[in-house]
C-alpha cells in the first residue's frame, strides 16, 4: 500500500468516526402514516378506498365512529392497514358542552360507541372534541360539563383499553397550550391525553412546536396538518384553501424536533388534509411522499 492510499483510508475512518456520535443521536421515530377517514376523497365503500389508500402507501388509518363494524373489520383485514384511532362521530352536532342534559347524554353514547369501535378494530385512542364554547354556551360551562361527561367514559375507557383524546381544534375552546394542560389536570387519568393537531393552532399565537413543548408526553396522537397564514378568500368553505403538506407555514424541522423531545410514543402520524389532496391514488401518493420528508427531518 502507497503512502497516498494509506492516508486516504485513515483520513476517511477517522472523519466516520467524528461523525459516529452525531449518527447516533439522530432521533428514529418509527411513525407510521395514517390517513383520516373522512379526508379521503376517493369514492366507494370502506374497502375501496382502504385498498386505495393502501396503494397510495399508507399504513394506516383512522376511522370515523359509527361506520358499519363488519366493514371496517373486513377493510383492515383484506388490505393489512391498522387503525391509528377512531374519530368520534358526533361530538361537534351534539357535544357534551350543550346546556340540555339530552343532547349531553347523545354525546356521551357517542363517545362510548366510539370507545367500542376502537377496541374493535385494535386502535388505542378515541379523537374527541369535548364541547364548543359558542353560541350561548361560555367556556367556563364548556370546561365544566365537558369534563363531567368524559370522567363518565373513564370508566369504559379502562376497562377497553382505550384511550380518550382530545383534539385542539377551532371550537373557541382551549386556545393556548397552558389551557391543554389545565384541562387534563382537572380530569386527572391516565386514560385522558391530547390528540394534537399541528395545522390548527398556528392562528392562536402560539406556534404548534410550542404546544408540543407545554403539552409533553401527554400527547397520545397527532394529527399532521399545514396551515397557510394567509387569509381565505370571501366565501371559502373551510379547509379547502388549506396548503399541500410542506406548501404552507408550519415550521416542520421545530415540529418534529418538538416532537422528539417530548419523546412522542404514539406510533403514528394521521394526515387530515382536504379530500382533494386524497381523491385518487396519485394524489394520496404525494401525500404520503411529503409525510415522508416531514418524518425524515
Amino acid at each position: 500500500m502507497n503512502r497516498r492510499s494509506f492516508l486516504k483510508i485513515t483520513t476517511g475512518a477517522a472523519a466516520a468516526a467524528a461523525l459516529a456520535p452525531v449518527l447516533q443521536a439522530a432521533p428514529k421515530r418509527n411513525l407510521r402514516k395514517a390517513i383520516m377517514y373522512s379526508t379521503i376523497g376517493v369514492k366507494g365503500t370502506p374497502l375501496e378506498r382502504f385498498r386505495a389508500m393502501k396503494a397510495a402507501g399508507f399504513e394506516g388509518v383512522e376511522p370515523m365512529g359509527a361506520m358499519d363494524r363488519n366493514d371496517v373489520v373486513a377493510a383492515l383485514k383484506e388490505t393489512g392497514l391498522k387503525a391509528a384511532s377512531v374519530c368520534d362521530h358526533i361530538h361537534w352536532v351534539k357535544p357534551l358542552s350543550a346546556p340540555d342534559e339530552a343532547t349531553r347524554k347523545l354525546g356521551f353514547d357517542g363517545l362510548v360507541h366510539s370507545l367500542h369501535d376502537a377496541h374493535a378494530y385494535g386502535a388505542t385512542s378515541v379523537l374527541l372534541v369535548p364541547g364548543v364554547a359558542r353560541n350561548g354556551v361560555s367556556y367556563q360551562e364548556c370546561f365544566d360539563r365537558s369534563i363531567v361527561e368524559i370522567r363518565k367514559a373513564i370508566p369504559v375507557a379502562k376497562d377497553l383499553g382505550v384511550k380518550i383524546a382530545i383534539e385542539n381544534v377551532g371550537n373557541d375552546f382551549i386556545m393556548k397550550p397552558r389551557q391543554a394542560v389545565d384541562y387534563l389536570d382537572a380530569i386527572n387519568s391516565e386514560w385522558v391525553g391530547w390528540h394534537f393537531d399541528i395545522g390548527n393552532v398556528g392562528r392562536t399565537g402560539s406556534p404548534a412546536e410550542e404546544w408540543i413543548q407545554v403539552i409533553g408526553k401527554r400527547i397520545v396522537k397527532i394529527h399532521v396538518k399545514d396551515l397557510s397564514m394567509k387569509p381565505a378568500e370571501p366565501g371559502t368553505k373551510a379547509g379547502a384553501n388549506r396548503p399541500k403538506l410542506l406548501d404552507g407555514d408550519t415550521n416542520w424541522p421545530a415540529v418534529m424536533a418538538a416532537l422528539d423531545k417530548a419523546g412522542y410514543k404514539g406510533g403514528w402520524a394521521i394526515t387530515e388534509q382536504p379530500g382533494n389532496q386524497a381523491a385518487d391514488v396519485e394524489t394520496a401518493r404525494d401525500m404520503v411522499q411529503r409525510l415522508d420528508r416531514i418524518l425524515a427531518l
